[in-house]
């Protein structure tokens, strides 16, 4: 046992480093509470056993989304109905949704060979028993079957007695529902909260309190604090970023064996937080958006077929050559490419979580016409998505 004394840490600077996961679930959830007030008020009407309203909640990563609902579940779970949480990036069909929903009840649904039917009735049969199932779907727009599967929740509820079945939809996309068939949008009956994304003092405030939850006391210096903040503010005010960049900033120190954590090490966690938060992403992102990212990235790369008509548009790559790389791509691992309003959807996708950027071209020969430019490495890229397609 002596050999591993000296590989031990001293905890120069970490007090708890579980307080510092995103998924950490403080007592006290700073400037969220009023969120959290409107997510009660809709699951309030379980409290009289009536089913809730759906609810669906929008805002970018790292906005408060799933830590708020899951605040209010730690209240309620088990008091006024039983609420279980799906990650659907997971449990990403309707099968898969509903044998996660009934584990609960039911342990043996672990085992494979119970067709959708026998799923369907069990859920009828356990909510109709006066219990109010209540499911929250995490990232809900990552589910493959979504049609079907909000379809079959809610019209559930046309055959139960006594109790019913609610959703609460989480998710990054703001048009999601956009794609969905009319028949399963209009019996949604939904309330919908967008959170916002936190400001430069909120994100100050966020990271105070964790590192004094988290990390020894006086270990890190108020402009460290600052600088985190002001660093993740141009994150979209994602306060995921502002996490991880903590704790790699007080690995880094303590690491080091320093007592202190600095700008110093916060500028050095940011090269290292910006890296795994992109391959993080890219590596769960769908198969078409990998390919589009790919093309993008070789481009980026191995330079550009069409002629550059703008000197201030460097960087920056056409719309329809990108497209055209796709189909190359889609071609080369044997994939049938999407149309092009389906490229559009990815493109959207993918400036949305921070993986490039887009721009208007001024009116040239051309006209106007997108153009798109990768927010980092290509050559990061190309080994992260090509290593996942096999490219």
């Amino acid at each position: 046992m002596t050999n591993f004394t000296g590989s031990l840490s001293t905890n120069r600077v970490f007090r708890d480093t579980n307080v510092l996961s995103p998924h950490f679930v403080p007592e006290v959830l700073p400037f969220r509470e009023q969120q959290i007030n409107e997510i009660r008020s809709v699951i309030a009407p379980a409290l009289e056993n009536k089913k809730p309203r759906n609810l669906f909640v929008y805002g970018k990563t790292g906005t408060g989304k799933t830590v708020s609902v899951k605040r209010v579940m730690e209240t309620l779970n088990g008091v006024v109905a039983s609420i279980q949480y799906i990650n659907c990036r997971i449990y990403n069909s309707r099968y898969r949704v509903l044998q996660k929903a009934l584990k609960n009840f039911i342990p043996e649904l672990e085992k494979s060979g119970f067709g959708l039917p026998f799923l369907y009735e069990k859920m009828i049969e356990i909510a109709s028993s006066g219990k109010q199932l209540i499911l929250v779907l995490d990232e809900i727009d990552m589910t493959k079957d979504l049609d079907e599967l909000i379809y079959t929740l809610t019209r559930a509820n046309d055959e139960i007695k006594g109790g019913g079945v609610s959703i609460i939809g989480i998710s990054n996309k703001l048009s999601f529902k956009d794609a969905l068939d009319p028949r399963s949008k209009s019996s949604l009956y939904e309330t919908e909260m967008v959170f916002p994304p936190y400001t430069s003092e909120q994100l100050r405030e966020i990271i105070k309190q964790r590192a004094e939850l988290g990390l020894n006391e006086n270990v890190i210096d108020q402009s460290a604090i600052n600088l985190t903040a002001a660093i993740t503010a141009q994150e979209n005010g994602d306060a995921r970023y502002a996490l991880k960049l903590l704790y790699n900033a007080a690995e880094l120190a303590e690491h080091n064996g320093k007592n202190k954590i600095s700008d110093e090490e916060v500028e050095l966690a940011r090269k290292k937080v910006d890296i795994d938060i992109a391959s993080e992403t890219v590596a769960t992102l769908p198969e078409n958006h990998q390919m589009v990212l790919f093309s993008i990235a070789n481009i980026s790369l191995n330079g550009s077929r069409y002629a550059r008509l703008d000197v201030e548009e460097d960087g920056f790559l056409f719309s329809g050559e990108i497209y055209e790389e796709y189909e190359r791509t889609c071609k080369k691992l044997h994939k049938r490419a999407r149309s092009v309003r389906w490229y559009h959807e990815y493109i959207s996708d993918l400036e949305m979580l921070g993986l490039i950027s887009t721009k208007m071209s001024s009116k040239g020969i051309r006209g106007h016409t997108t153009l798109i430019k990768l927010g980092h490495d290509a050559k990061g890229i190309l080994e992260i998505v090509g290593k996942n397609l096999g490219c």
